[in-house]
């Protein structure tokens, strides 16, 4: 969690995130220091590996630096703007751990407006998401235990879901219209199950959560008289809280989120960013959080556009460089080195890298994040604690089984030069 006031420690680490990406920034070698015959010779063999049919030399941008001595290894169209694909989850990643911090619960509340009388609540009952993407059914029956051990028997009013915590919109500009329901479900702060309600995803979370927690006060030996539905209560300190419920750290949610590769996960972090340090709860606002902390941590953000999350929108843009200078960064951050490290997905061991890269000499030994959409394919992560590295391939569309392979042979010139 973020402090009201300067602390020495995060203004330590953050001067010495500063000094490598400032110093992996460096696109050209002094003068006084030309690059040896050994790097020419890493460079050119990481120049073959990115060449392959159907790759267009292009529309690939890639980078990679030396983490221990911030030199650059590898650069090409290293500041072009490029289509990002799920490799976007990398600015969530970092902005959620920078400002909310690796031990962040999102909460959901349960408040009463009324009285009570004896066993009896005479007024509605309304449930408040806070954006917590891993809201359960498990946990809403928890909530309704809760309240039958206050000694409620009767509820009179309605149970009402408050999704107001968030902007009204359920997608992201520059989606697909087939993204909306097949590759993320709606985006609500109060969402239930994933929205999967009777067996079906519904495009009324916030209804359906209030009528799961109606179900579930009955079986916890509640009645409840009136109606479940939605409604928008934009006075957060109404009401009387009953019960709450937090979910797991955010550093669990990162790491199923980037593993697996769930734009979902994505997206309600991104709104959280916003309507907890921004100017509300939508995507607009958290992707401006994250561009203030990126520049304000001195990573070059020279013509990138964050629009979302997930990096579905065909609007996002990113460099290579930019995300180099943001693992970088991340490494270079104890705070946040960690649970950052440990979100990507291990090569040949589990996530969207489980089938890739299985050569012992990567095998376990690359943490990496992947994305691929119509038009991209991308790769950015760390190889044997040595390097940080970034691959965009664009194309129309891309082909990505050609992309990668080009990135895995990159990946492993970079494990042996390693």
């Amino acid at each position: 969690m973020t402090t009201s006031g300067p602390n020495p420690k995060n203004m330590f680490v953050r001067r010495h995130a500063l000094l490598i990406v400032l110093a992996v920034g460096l696109l050209v070698p002094a003068a006084s220091a030309a690059p040896s015959a050994k790097s020419n010779a890493l460079a050119q063999r990481l120049s073959r590996a990115l060449s392959g049919p159907g790759i267009s030399s292009a529309r690939t941008g890639a980078y990679a630096v030396d983490l221990r001595s911030g030199a650059v290894v590898y650069a090409h169209n290293a500041i072009r703007p490029l289509h990002p694909a799920s490799v976007e989850k990398l600015t969530v990643m970092y902005g959620a751990l920078s400002t909310l911090g690796p031990t962040f619960r999102f909460h959901t509340e349960l408040l009463g407006e009324g009285r009570r009388t004896g066993a009896v609540w005479r007024g509605d009952v309304i449930l408040r998401g806070y954006g917590d993407p891993t809201l359960s059914y498990w946990q809403l029956r928890a909530l309704a235990k809760r309240v039958r051990a206050l000694g409620i028997r009767r509820i009179q009013g309605r149970v009402l879901g408050d999704e107001s915590f968030f902007d009204r919109r359920r997608m992201v500009a520059g989606w697909k219209s087939y993204y909306y329901m097949t590759e993320c479900p709606p985006l609500s702060a109060l969402i239930a199950d994933r929205a999967i309600f009777q067996g079906h995803v519904t495009r009324w979370p916030a209804a359906a959560a209030a009528a799961e927690l109606k179900q579930a006060l009955k079986g916890a030996g509640v009645r409840v008289a009136g109606r479940a539905k939605a409604a928008r209560r934009t006075t957060n300190g109404a009401g009387i809280v009953l019960a709450s419920t937090h979910s797991v750290p955010l550093w669990k949610i990162l790491r199923f989120m980037a593993q697996e590769s769930d734009n979902f996960t994505a997206e309600m972090i991104l709104k959280e960013l916003g309507a907890l340090h921004g100017d509300g709860g939508s995507s607009p606002a958290g992707t401006a959080v994250i561009r203030e902390l990126l520049k304000t941590d001195g990573i070059s953000l020279a013509g990138d556009r964050l629009v979302d999350g997930s990096g579905l929108s065909k609007l996002d843009r990113l460099t290579a460089r930019t995300l180099v200078e943001l693992l970088a960064a991340a490494w270079g951050n104890s705070t946040i080195r960690k649970p950052f490290v440990g979100s990507l997905a291990v090569a040949g061991r589990n996530g969207t890298l489980a089938g890739r890269l299985l050569a012992p000499v990567t095998r376990g030994h690359v943490l990496a994040k992947t994305g691929t959409t119509f038009v991209s394919s991308a790769l950015a992560g760390f190889v044997k604690g040595r390097y940080a590295f970034a691959i965009i391939n664009n194309g129309s569309p891309i082909n990505a089984w050609q992309a990668r392979l080009a990135q895995d042979r990159f990946v492993t010139v970079l494990a042996k030069a390693g």
